[in-house]
């Protein structure tokens, strides 16, 4: 027991002499020092998740302008759908009144069959030609003095079919020759000016003469005719290779037959004489009529979308814009060239009374004959109108 009593008392005197500190609290004492990992673990947390936000958010906004633009898209193919109010009336009075309108040009038609027949009873000719296709003499005088008129009443009953045109410089708007188609020899042409002039006249100074003859014309002309309907044969073969279809071939045909006939009525109304590039120019009108009525009837028959007027309607508006165009623009050259060239005259001249009855023919003769074939292909139930 004694002994107990001092282990005891000896420990005692230890724990007095080296007391243990108590146990400190380090994250209060260094707080900086305990606490880094945890706060960058939570602040790194914090950054993934603002910076899957901000790309969410930037994404959304990249997407915005996107679904907007496609709106709009749509909003502008729904208004182009939509068909203006005055629109509808025209296609709705066209509707009611496109057969009428179809009495003009056969009214039209019938005219000019009259006309030439009469004219070729009393002709012998379906036009009246120049000395380039009938054979004659073509005198250019250069004389600034005299005019073509009374140049032409002096001289009417001393030379044949006598036709007295002036030219003049496109600059300075003076006349620079007066040009005598005749279908009588040089020689006596010659003596008629010389005794109206009172000077003699030399080839080659001031004068210049060219003869055609007559067989050597009218081979020409013949020639010119075989030309144009071969032009037209291989034009109707190719429509008809086309569209395939008879009724809707045969009004492109139709229509540029139209063109082109009364065309020349009115050329033999107002007096031409028709000369060989006259006769091309007739040429050409086959290819200026064909290209509106094909734009029409692929247009109409072959597209889908849209109503049949609707299909109409924008076909007329391109088809007009390049006939109108054309018209203006050959109409212009022709205040160009009247004065100077009467070649290139004719040739304006005639492709521009063809255009105009083009804009005739293509949309209210084909117009008409077509929208009669859907109306019928549509009651059958082969098409829907």
């Amino acid at each position: 027991m004694k002994e107990d009593s001092k282990e005891a008392s000896s420990e005692d005197q230890l724990n007095k002499s080296n007391p243990i500190e108590p146990s400190r609290d380090f994250s209060e004492e260094n707080p900086q020092k305990i606490s880094p990992e945890p706060t960058k673990t939570k602040e790194i947390k914090g950054n993934s998740k603002d910076s899957n936000l901000k790309k969410e958010d930037t994404a959304k906004s990249a997407e915005a302008p996107k679904r907007s633009f496609f709106k709009k898209s749509k909003d502008k193919d729904e208004k182009s759908k939509k068909v203006p109010h005055n629109v509808e009336r025209i296609e709705s009075w066209h509707d009611k009144h496109y057969k009428l309108l179809f009495l003009i040009p056969i009214f039209l038609l019938v005219f000019c069959s009259i006309y030439i027949v009469i004219f070729y009873h009393n002709t012998g000719d379906l036009m009246r030609k120049d000395i380039t296709l009938t054979g004659g003499t073509s005198i250019t005088l250069y004389e600034n003095n005299v005019s073509s008129a009374t140049l032409a009443n002096a001289l009417s009953g001393k030379l044949p079919n006598l036709d007295v045109t002036s030219i003049y410089d496109f600059g300075t708007n003076m006349q620079k020759a007066v040009v005598l188609d005749t279908t009588g020899n040089w020689s006596t042409a010659q003596k008629e000016l010389q005794d109206y002039l009172g000077y003699n006249l030399t080839e080659g100074k001031n004068v210049d003469v060219e003869f055609t003859g007559s067989t050597l014309g009218n081979s020409f002309y013949n020639q010119i005719l075989i030309a144009i309907l071969i032009a037209f044969v291989f034009m109707s073969i190719v429509i008809f290779i086309l569209f395939r279809t008879f009724v809707p071939s045969m009004a492109v045909i139709l229509s540029a037959f139209a063109d082109i006939f009364m065309a020349l009525v009115t050329v033999d109304i107002f007096g031409i004489k028709v000369s060989t590039a006259g006769i091309v120019a007739f040429l050409m009108l086959i290819g200026y009529s064909v290209d509106t009525d094909i734009l029409l009837t692929t247009r109409m028959l072959r597209r889908t979308e849209g109503t049949l007027d609707q299909r109409l309607f924008s076909a007329f508006k391109t088809g007009m814009t390049m006939t109108l165009t054309s018209i203006f623009s050959i109409g212009f050259a022709l205040i160009i060239v009247e004065s100077f060239s009467t070649v290139l005259a004719q040739i304006f001249e005639i492709i521009v009374i063809g255009l105009f009855f083009d804009l005739l023919n293509t949309w209210i003769t084909n117009v008409a004959i077509l929208k009669l074939y859907v109306e019928h292909k549509a009651k059958k139930g082969e098409v829907a109108r």
